[in-house]
């Protein structure tokens, strides 16, 4: 297998399609329920790339993502965020998060809102990951 991706999603329907698309293009994939295992995940296996549910219990893919690039060893990790949540209402989580005293955070890499065609996720995968 190939490049790890770390896919944090609580939805096991989205684990298990996003799963099968990296499999089925030779990427190997990890999993994590939430921000907290997410964040285990990537200490432990240091992905080459992190598709990131923004909704989920424990920690929100918000947190997390804020958590990753405010962190200068992980900040170089590609993001695609994959959410039910429309593009605009995150970057404007984002801003109100700033306004209210944490640090600026990059938009995300990639913004896919679901669903997604397994033909998009993969394009968008391989313009982020560079071989």
């Amino acid at each position: 297998m190939g490049n790890k991706v770390l896919v944090v999603d609580d939805d096991p329907d989205i684990i298990t399609f996003v799963v099968t698309v990296l499999e089925e293009n030779s990427y190997t994939p990890l999993v994590a329920k939430n921000g907290e295992e997410g964040m285990v995940k990537i200490a432990e296996e240091r992905p080459d790339l992190i598709i990131l549910d923004v909704l989920m219990p424990k920690q929100s893919g918000i947190k997390m993502y804020r958590e990753l690039k405010g962190d200068e060893s992980l900040k170089n990790i590609p993001v695609i965020i994959l959410s039910g949540i429309a593009k605009r209402t995150f970057l404007r989580s984002q801003e109100a998060l700033t306004e209210f005293g944490s640090q600026p955070v990059p938009e995300p890499d990639a913004y896919i809102e679901k669903p997604v065609e397994p033909e998009e996720l993969v394009e968008t995968i391989k313009k982020l990951i560079v071989e």
